[in-house]
């Protein structure tokens, strides 16, 4: 039995994280907090409370951003861009000293027309921040262009964030797939 930890923020916690048990199948067992990993230092605070169920898995991913990104105030993004990368880079670290597998998934787009989250803000979260998990060896699993390639289908038009059943069962399989294909080399 393989063990796999998945965190995250609302995309992991209400979204793909409800059917990931189901979408990997047997011969896998699914650990992942109730909480929702917010944005990038509270995953970092996270990471200490999940440390023993990291540290017995086969594989971790992670991802947050959204949050990150959030325009709140009208003055940018809620964590500064370098903020944000320096963040993540600790967090790449200690993951990868807790378990042999980590996988960072990109963080979503959003229906355009949400006044606190723009795509432009995680475009360039996603793009700043997937070469350096890249350089450390942490395999991406794009969450962002598979969300893109359907958006009208997979992001849900009341909050304009959040994933649709379609998006959760998309975004499961496609994070499924990834680490199992990943775990057989």
């Amino acid at each position: 039995m393989k063990k796999i930890t998945l965190l995250g923020d609302s995309i992991r916690q209400i979204g793909y994280g409800l059917k990931a048990s189901e979408a990997f199948g047997e011969g896998y067992t699914i650990f992942q907090p109730a909480d929702n990993c917010r944005f990038a230092s509270y995953m970092l605070r996270m990471i200490y409370d999940c440390r023993r169920e990291i540290e017995s898995s086969d594989a971790v991913q992670f991802n947050c951003g959204s949050w990150d990104a959030c325009d709140l105030f009208g003055d940018g993004a809620f964590t500064p861009l370098d903020e944000y990368l320096a963040t993540m880079m600790r967090i790449t670290k200690l993951l990868q000293g807790m378990c042999p597998n980590v996988f960072f998934a990109t963080t979503t787009p959003v229906l355009e027309g949400k006044t606190d989250q723009r795509n432009d803000l995680i475009i360039a979260e996603n793009e700043a921040i997937v070469p350096l998990m890249r350089e450390r060896g942490v395999v991406i699993n794009d969450l962002y262009a598979l969300v893109q390639s359907d958006i009208q289908r997979y992001i849900r038009a009341d909050d304009r964030v959040h994933l649709t059943d379609a998006g959760i069962a998309a975004c499961a399989q496609q994070t499924a797939e990834i680490i199992k294909k990943e775990l057989e080399k």
